[in-house]
């Protein structure tokens, strides 16, 4: 089968094109055909060794595709059956071993391209609104990168619950994207000397309720410096770095504000919790309440280019690797 290899740590030309025989799957394990895998940025932070893995390996924890063989035990899914996951590493492939336990099925109504993009970035979306802060009617939101896979998708959960955005992009193309998905208020901001100057004048002095930042070395002071007193910071990436060593004693002097730093393996934790998350975010799918926007397709051998554009921030919406 094919596949992508990370043989060591470094930049996007560490991917490399491989061929590997196929593993038949295990017990409680599937074979997946896979028609498309996600790319996000934890594969990133894998990929350069900051959340380091036994090498060599096959990145891509996220995919969709059709079930070709089942493990023994394996009594939820069938051969043909259309499944997705979103932490499953090796989905770099033409076929991918995926433990059954993190597959989900696909309902009809739902494409392989949308299913494949919907889940790591959708399920983190749920959970950073409806658990790490519950978005109530009314509250105000900070959206850094909102024009991005994870910003469009946070947009559009705030709004359906009745929150008021606040996006930050950095073009006038991104801007409009973000305002699209339903963002209130946008702000550029390649032309603000002081970002969270600006997200207080759009709060009248108060701040926001909760920031989802994704970003972290870059944003972290101006999220911190946005937030209302008693209000949310939610660090859930670092697509600019890892936020240095921090003294709690800010979080203090910011107003007593709740620092977050979770990930969305501590929110899937039990098949119950993945199969309700999953379940809701196909639901909205389904519904037309969540729209995935599919911003760049790379066949499987182009996967260092997919990286390159995804961390010069050249893309918008979800990449895709088609194999």
């Amino acid at each position: 089968m094919r596949v992508i290899e990370v043989r060591s740590y470094g930049g996007p030309e560490v991917l490399e094109p491989a061929e590997r025989e196929e593993r038949a799957p295990g017990p409680g394990e599937l074979l997946v055909e896979v028609a498309a895998a996600g790319v996000n940025f934890i594969d990133t932070y894998q990929r350069t060794g900051v959340y380091p893995l036994p090498l060599p390996f096959v990145p891509g924890l996220e995919g969709a595709g059709r079930v070709v063989t089942v493990g023994e035990g394996v009594t939820e899914f069938a051969v043909d059956d259309r499944v997705a996951w979103g932490q499953a590493l090796g989905s770099y492939a033409s076929r991918a071993v995926v433990p059954a336990s993190s597959a989900v099925a696909v309902p009809t109504g739902v494409d392989d391209e949308t299913a494949a993009g919907a889940l790591l970035q959708g399920m983190t979306a749920h959970y950073l609104t409806r658990s790490t802060f519950a978005v109530q009617p009314g509250d105000t939101v900070l959206v850094h990168a909102a024009a991005g896979g994870m910003g469009l998708l946070l947009t559009q959960s705030v709004k359906r619950l009745g929150g008021r955005v606040i996006g930050t992009v950095s073009t006038a193309e991104k801007e409009a994207l973000a305002r699209a998905a339903g963002a209130d208020e946008v702000i550029r901001y390649t032309e603000v000397e002081d970002l969270a100057g600006e997200v207080r004048r759009l709060t009248g002095g108060r701040g926001v309720d909760v920031v989802y930042d994704g970003v972290g070395r870059s944003t972290f002071d101006a999220s911190l410096a946005s937030v209302r007193p008693r209000g949310t910071l939610a660090l859930f990436g670092a697509a600019s770095g890892p936020v240095p060593p921090l003294d709690p004693q800010r979080l203090n002097d910011a107003g007593s504000v709740f620092l977050a730093r979770p990930s969305l393996a501590h929110h899937v934790a039990t098949r119950e919790e993945l199969v309700w998350r999953a379940g809701e975010v196909f639901d909205d799918i389904v519904s037309g309440a969540l729209n995935i926007r599919v911003g760049g397709r790379y066949p499987l051998v182009d996967a260092r280019r997919a990286h390159e554009d995804l961390e010069a921030r050249r893309t918008t919406g979800k990449l895709l690797l088609v194999p």
